[in-house]
């Protein structure tokens, strides 16, 4: 019987840098949400502007 033994110790694991995964397409309906969006801000922007340039509402002339 031996003496001693040896323990086997693995060599620590390599990690490879984490494959970047091609990103999905946006699906039709996403693309429309944001379309409906973006116009809606567009809207809200420039109403506010407008009304920055005219009398406050409420005020009477």
């Amino acid at each position: 019987m031996p003496a001693f033994t040896f323990e086997k110790i693995t060599p620590p694991v390599r990690r490879a840098p984490a494959e970047t995964q091609p990103e999905k397409p946006r699906g039709l309906i996403s693309q429309l949400i944001d379309r409906f969006a973006e116009r809606r801000a567009r809207r809200a922007l420039q109403g506010e502007g407008a009304m920055q340039r005219d009398e406050k509402p409420g005020e009477v002339s």
